[in-house]
């Protein structure tokens, strides 16, 4: 679904990322994971084309994307970037169908597709006309994940969307996402930090350390056969094993 072709990312003398070779499959939830500043942020951007790579090419399919094709790409792309980013003069419903207006949706059709997500994700109408000031963080995260959706995207790139939050409400939208990933079988890939998300969400891990991917594969592959010192050492770091094999 999207590939990640001798891909690397400078600013200056710094490297962010080192080149690298990534295929993200379609329909999987895969998982970027790594300490803070590793450079999983900026892989991400560079999917959406935020950022451009200072080597390397990104496929989706058989579309490069560049120039030519972003905004095409974009609009087949949803993106939840950290803690959410509601435009604060909107309503939840101004944000959430903020691109479908712009592109000229029929008002029924928006209506429609509000009321579909807006019960994926459990959230009622009276929400829907509160502003962000007024929401709590669970339920700005709610918003953020059905404007992301609204166009139906193939893909779907969420940058931290978790994070912020308090324990209980980060587990119980934990369990939302998961059903939400299950039932409508996007191409999803999440930016976290947090291993036993990594393991409840993904099917794909990608560590990184240092702008460099140090291990892809699965959950049990990272925890039982772990190729480096830093990946057993990272592993040890957020021990709780038991809970998410």
């Amino acid at each position: 679904m999207i590939d990640l072709c001798g891909v690397s990312k400078n600013y200056g003398m710094h490297v962010a990322l080192h080149p690298m070779n990534l295929t993200v499959k379609k329909g999987e939830t895969t998982v970027l994971i790594g300490p803070s500043g590793c450079g999983k942020s900026t892989l991400l951007r560079i999917m959406i084309g935020l950022v451009r790579p200072t080597t390397g090419e990104v496929w989706y399919g058989n579309a490069l994307l560049d120039a030519d094709t972003v905004r095409s790409i974009r609009l087949r792309t949803g993106y939840v970037i950290q803690k959410g980013g509601l435009f604060p003069h909107m309503t939840a419903r101004d944000n959430v169908t903020l691109m479908a207006r712009h592109l000229n949706w029929d008002r029924q059709n928006i209506q429609e597709r509000l009321n579909e997500l807006a019960e994926l994700v459990r959230l009622t109408s009276p929400t829907m006309q509160r502003y962000p000031s007024e929401l709590s963080g669970g339920e700005s995260q709610r918003i953020s994940i059905m404007r992301a959706l609204f166009l139906d995207p193939d893909v779907l790139l969420m940058d931290e969307p978790l994070g912020a939050l308090d324990p209980m409400i980060r587990f119980g939208l934990q369990q939302d996402l998961r059903s939400i990933f299950e039932r409508l079988k996007k191409t999803v890939v999440i930016v976290t930090h947090d291993m036993a998300e990594a393991a409840y969400l993904g099917n794909s891990i990608v560590l990184i350390r240092a702008g460099q991917v140090i291990q892809h594969g699965t959950m049990q592959e990272i925890l039982n056969e772990p190729k480096t010192q830093f990946a057993r050492e990272f592993v040890r770091a957020q021990r709780g094993l038991h809970a998410w094999a």
